[in-house]
């Protein structure tokens, strides 16, 4: 009888506590479907955890790595005032990086989680830093290519159902505009100027310009978490529609630079309203994330060797942090 009954009473109780998960789910459902914020005490699904972790995880960690091919340039900026804007630009990224960390924090995952992770190659970012800077003109490229790519995939996020991730992509696509309008006037600069330094605009938008529509991800019937993205209102667009987007902007502005874009299929088409643009190396995309890109292993070796080499700033932190807590108490 005994048995019967604690039998009875653990069945209850599994039935109690699906009915409350039932119930958490059917709230969250309809938060998102009124496009209300989902906070960190919110209860949420553990696949909307892990997507918004990884997602997260990906952006912060390419905003970090994506520091080093500019970075390159400081020292050999010809201007004092070429300088000084690259140095804010890249002190930019390194700020989008930590505001991304800690949003994945309010996640329950420590920011050392993340770095290992990455620092071992279990997760990912962005292609596209894995190509190398050859000349000057390249910084101008990232920033009205790269960064451009990136305003019309992160200003949508903006209205991302995870409250601290869209509050974070608001200061960071404000940053982001300025980076746009940096590399388009340092290519107009360029383009208009002597005729070697617009063929080496033209050389720079030439390389930059397929990696900068792999950015976007693969195509929608190939991409892994999208969809669900999508439904969580996580994105609010897929990468073929965001990527589109990008094309109709990015041609006239190339028109005004001067410049060509290296695509013999791109033309305008009346009936969609919209510019046809000709087929992408998924080849070379899926080859370069699989760590066989030109820079992989000098990008990933250089961010660990700057973390070790960082050690004693992040012990030294803490140790100050705890004198001072005691102190307080």
């Amino acid at each position: 009888m005994a048995t019967a009954a604690a039998h009875r009473t653990t069945a209850d109780a599994q039935t109690g506590q699906a009915e409350q998960t039932a119930a958490y789910e059917a709230a969250f459902n309809a938060a998102v479907a009124a496009d209300e914020r989902i906070e960190p005490r919110d209860w949420m699904p553990d696949a909307y955890r892990a997507s918004l972790v990884r997602q997260m995880a990906q952006h912060a960690h390419s905003e970090i790595i994506g520091m080093q091919p500019e970075a390159n340039w400081i020292t050999r900026a010809p201007s004092l005032r070429r300088k000084a804007i690259l140095m804010a630009k890249v002190q930019d990224e390194a700020g989008h990086g930590l505001y991304l960390y800690s949003a994945a924090e309010t996640l329950g995952t420590g920011r050392e989680e993340l770095l290992d992770k990455l620092h071992s190659g279990r997760q990912k970012y962005s292609s596209i830093f894995n190509y190398p800077t050859l000349t000057w003109a390249d910084v101008g490229a990232i920033g009205w290519l790269v960064d451009g790519a990136a305003i019309t995939n992160q200003v949508p996020l903006c209205r991302c159902s995870y409250g601290p991730y869209a509050r974070a992509m608001v200061r960071i696509c404000k940053e982001e505009s300025f980076h746009q309008r940096q590399g388009y006037e340092l290519l107009l600069h360029l383009s208009k100027g002597t005729p070697e330094q617009h063929a080496m605009a033209q050389d720079a938008v030439d390389r930059w310009w397929w990696p900068s529509l792999m950015m976007f991800g693969p195509p929608d019937d190939e991409s892994a978490h999208s969809a669900q993205s999508m439904a969580w209102k996580i994105k609010r667009h897929s990468n073929d529609e965001l990527r589109q987007r990008f094309v109709d902007i990015a041609v006239p502005q190339a028109e005004a630079l001067g410049l060509t874009l290296p695509d013999p299929d791109l033309r305008w088409n009346e009936e969609r309203g919209q510019y046809d643009f000709g087929p992408i190396d998924w080849d070379e995309f899926w080859n370069v994330l699989k760590g066989n890109g030109p820079c992989n292993e000098q990008r990933i070796t250089q961010r660990r060797t700057a973390h070790e080499e960082g050690a004693w700033v992040r012990e030294a932190a803490s140790a100050y942090a705890a004198k001072h807590g005691k102190a307080a108490a």
